[in-house]
């Protein structure tokens, strides 16, 4: 057995040049988000540039992870800017996510 910690799995938001958000996650929002700006990550956002990283979160656990992507992928696209707006007051206000 080795003493490695698990990954930590983060969800991102992507916005593309049109104003559609896609949703993701992985373990190194970095490395996925250079993917998909090369054309190497979802077919959903090739040729749909520049692409901006519009949130993102640590989430822990990857069946976690999956949970809150797909609950976010179930949200209109105004839902969604609902959501990432009351993000972006939280943290400007310097409080914590619940």
């Amino acid at each position: 057995m080795t003493d490695q910690a698990a990954p930590r799995w983060h969800l991102y938001l992507i916005e593309t040049a049109a104003g559609a958000l896609y949703t993701g996650i992985t373990t190194d929002v970095t490395r996925r988000l250079a993917e998909h700006r090369a054309g190497r990550g979802a077919k959903a956002l090739r040729g749909k540039g520049p692409l901006h990283l519009v949130y993102h979160e640590c989430i822990g656990e990857r069946g976690e992870a999956l949970r809150r992507e797909a609950a976010m992928k179930r949200l209109s696209p105004a839902a969604k800017r609902r959501w990432l707006a009351e993000r972006h007051a939280i943290r400007a206000s310097g409080e914590s996510f619940p």
